[in-house]
């Protein structure tokens, strides 16, 4: 009895991912007007039908649980550990843009919180007025004037850039998770493990911490894919500008038909 339910779990496994690799392929092979800022939207639209499938099915029920049975103030202890050891690209990157004194603060920030709030799990930088700030290597890329790119869905990722998949890998490097092999020992099992761990739980962090927005976007997107993509783009031009958008950007439109009210941000 036990195995034939090991059996019908793993073959209902089996069947979605061969579902999702379906859907993935036929959105690739779907056929969309030429597009000249979108030039890989074939590619893309697989890889978001893909990124659909996998949070319809795994990360949304994951996150779900997560939320139900993780008490309050250890989920934002969570969320703290993750954002504290984000700050290290943030003040890096407020370093590469020049921004010094932003840097400073950030600095101080990320050692407030890892020595008073126990490596980052309170966030007494919050506490004393130091604020948050959202830097990365994407922005600093654009600062060193780096094209954007095409837009790319990246599957797992989301959306993204050219510029903005260099940007990933720039914040990747100076995050301290990717070098667990240094302290358990490179290419050992606990090494991945750690890593592994790591980064499964920020992940379903953040879509925890996210799972309000979904009705937002389930009234608001006619087209899904649209809708991601020009979320994206708004919420890059509003990071990179600092808030100062372009006239021509959707959201400064906002801003000024509105009387300056603050603008929505994005992913």
């Amino acid at each position: 009895m036990i195995m034939n339910k090991k059996k019908k779990k793993a073959k209902t496994i089996e069947t979605l991912i061969a579902a999702g690799m379906l859907v993935f392929l036929s959105g690739c092979a779907t056929t969309h007007a030429p597009d000249p800022e979108d030039p890989w939207q074939g590619w893309n639209r697989g890889a978001q039908s893909f990124n659909d499938g996998l949070d319809q099915y795994v990360m949304k029920p994951v996150a779900k649980g997560y939320d139900t049975v993780m008490p309050t103030v250890a989920h934002h202890a969570v969320s703290n550990f993750f954002s504290n050891i984000d700050d290290i690209s943030v003040f890096t990157n407020d370093a590469l843009q020049g921004k010094f004194s932003q840097s400073g603060q950030d600095t101080a920030r990320f050692l407030v919180n890892t020595s008073a709030g126990v490596g980052g799990l309170v966030d007494v930088g919050t506490m004393i007025e130091l604020p948050k700030h959202f830097e990365d290597f994407d922005q600093t890329l654009a600062l060193w004037g780096v094209n954007t790119g095409p837009y790319l869905v990246l599957p797992f990722f989301g959306p993204s850039s050219a510029r903005g998949f260099a940007g990933l890998l720039g914040d990747m490097a100076l995050n301290p998770i990717s070098y667990t092999g240094i302290y358990f020992g490179s290419g050992s099992g606990l090494s991945y493990a750690v890593s592994g761990g790591l980064g499964v739980l920020k992940a379903v962090d953040t879509r925890a911490n996210n799972l309000g927005l979904e009705k937002v976007i389930s009234e608001g997107a006619v087209d899904r894919y649209q809708f991601f993509k020009s979320a994206y783009i708004s919420r890059r031009n509003y990071l990179i500008h600092d808030g100062n958008l372009p006239d021509e950007d959707v959201l400064k439109y906002l801003e000024d038909k509105d009387n300056n009210l603050a603008p929505v941000t994005h992913y």
